[in-house]
């Protein structure tokens, strides 16, 4: 079976999901674009959309219709091309809509999972918890007599006891898209012990022809992206917590976020980045990664208490942030938790106090966004990190500390083997976190011991 045939029929099991949305979205296209092409013509492509509620499977349809509608906007000059045997479609606009019909055609939503029981390839999209992957991976073993590949957005359950638990006879590999799927370039492709070469090649096709970047990683808990960010934010919770010490804890929250965001050249702070993964997912992930890797604290009482006082973070329907460590006006940090007074204390209430405490940036400033657009951003960088390294202020002794940390633990994924060089846990952060920089970098090589 080659890879157009082997899309004929595929499915995504959690497709209204935010990551499982976006899956489909990129599958429709592609799909779409397969059954468009002249010796396709006599196949009939169907990609099953399968999630538990008819409302967001309904609003799974309006979000796909939105999109497909501003990709075929931009594609306008190659779709001329693919719609030119049809005389009957003489302007952009009458194009657009006939390539967002023909997206939409293959999609078939349904709410019960057998509905992908002929789906020759199924995506697993559902939340990161290992018993509803193994409820949903079973099912498909179980009622698919077709064998079909499968390949779970997990990004921290190890594929090789998804693949021994759920039956799945090397049928399966990790395929981590990064959110949101359809504007992240960066895919995770995770091999188990008994993936099958073939499930591989697919993949390697698939990411091809979406246009994705590929960094592959060794099937261990939490893989290359988590196994960094978790170890990252821990690192942040930690410096929190002994902040916590000498100020109060709202004050040790806001220096943290700061620091790792202004000081470290980041996109964002941690705990807005924690806020904007959600609270809860960071947990499952960490619940995830603790047992399967002893001996190294990958846990968090702050992070239950913050979600047990309802401080979860996350995203609205409408994309908008919750708050969680952070509270947000118009997209914009206003607020902190105070988990004693459980209340959010106002911004003007501490930035200026915590501004004073953590002292100056290096002049000149560099923003993120500025640096990641700089022709030669490595030399920025390595002017104002070479400044900051002379600085003995508070803001600049954390952000020392925390790029060492960062850098330490990006040397411990490749010297585990979870990657397979430090440019790929590079390109990671570069690709997937939007880093203007890869965390094993000469910046804070030389104070790693600090």
């Amino acid at each position: 079976m080659d890879y157009a045939e082997r899309l004929e029929n595929a499915a995504v099991l959690g497709a209204a999901g935010k990551m499982g949305s976006g899956i489909v979205l990129l599958l429709a296209q592609e799909l779409a674009d397969l059954a468009l092409k002249p010796e396709n013509r006599s196949r009939c492509y169907v990609l099953h959309a399968v999630d538990i509620s008819d409302r967001a499977l309904a609003g799974l349809l309006k979000y796909l219709r939105e999109q497909v509608r501003k990709s075929a906007e931009k594609r306008i000059v190659a779709l001329r091309q693919t719609y030119a045997d049809r005389p009957d479609l003489v302007d952009n606009g009458d194009i657009i809509e006939a390539y967002v019909a023909d997206a939409l055609a293959v999609v078939r939503p349904a709410t019960v999972p057998a509905a992908a029981g002929q789906a020759n390839v199924v995506f697993e999209a559902a939340t990161e918890d290992l018993e509803l992957k193994l409820k949903l991976l079973k099912a498909v073993a179980a009622e698919n007599p077709k064998q079909p590949w499968v390949f779970t957005n997990t990004s921290s359950i190890p594929i090789s006891e998804l693949d021994s638990k759920a039956g799945l006879g090397g049928r399966i590999m990790g395929f981590h898209f990064y959110n949101p799927p359809a504007v992240q370039k960066l895919v995770e492709l995770i091999r188990g012990k008994t993936t099958k070469p073939e499930l591989a090649e697919f993949a390697e096709a698939l990411c091809q022809k979406l246009r994705k970047t590929v960094v592959p990683s060794r099937d261990v808990a939490g893989f290359i992206g988590n196994g960094h960010f978790m170890r990252d934010m821990l690192h942040g919770i930690a410096e929190l917590e002994r902040l916590s010490k000498e100020m109060p804890f709202v004050q040790a929250v806001y220096c943290v976020n700061r620091v790792s965001q202004d000081f470290l050249v980041r996109p964002m702070g941690i705990f807005q980045l924690v806020d904007y993964v959600g609270l809860d997912v960071c947990q499952c992930i960490l619940k995830v990664m603790d047992p399967r890797l002893p001996g190294q604290g990958l846990k968090s009482a702050l992070l239950e208490r913050m979600l047990g006082l309802g401080a979860k973070g996350g995203q609205n329907h409408d994309g908008s942030q919750k708050d969680g460590f952070l509270r947000y006006e118009k997209g914009r940090m206003a607020g902190v938790y105070d988990p004693e007074a459980k209340r959010y204390v106002p911004l003007a209430e501490l930035q200026a106090a915590c501004d004073a405490k953590l002292g100056p940036l290096p002049e000149p400033a560099l923003a993120w966004k500025t640096a990641a657009r700089l022709p030669d951003k490595d030399k920025a960088l390595a002017e104002f990190f070479g400044k900051l390294d002379k600085m003995s202020s508070l803001g600049a002794e954390l952000a020392k500390r925390y790029g060492s940390r960062s850098h330490e633990i990006g040397l411990g994924l490749v010297k585990d083997g979870v990657a397979a060089s430090p440019e790929d846990v590079n390109k990671v952060l570069l690709t997937g976190f939007f880093h203007a920089y890869g965390p094993i970098n000469d910046y804070f090589k030389a104070k790693v011991s600090r």
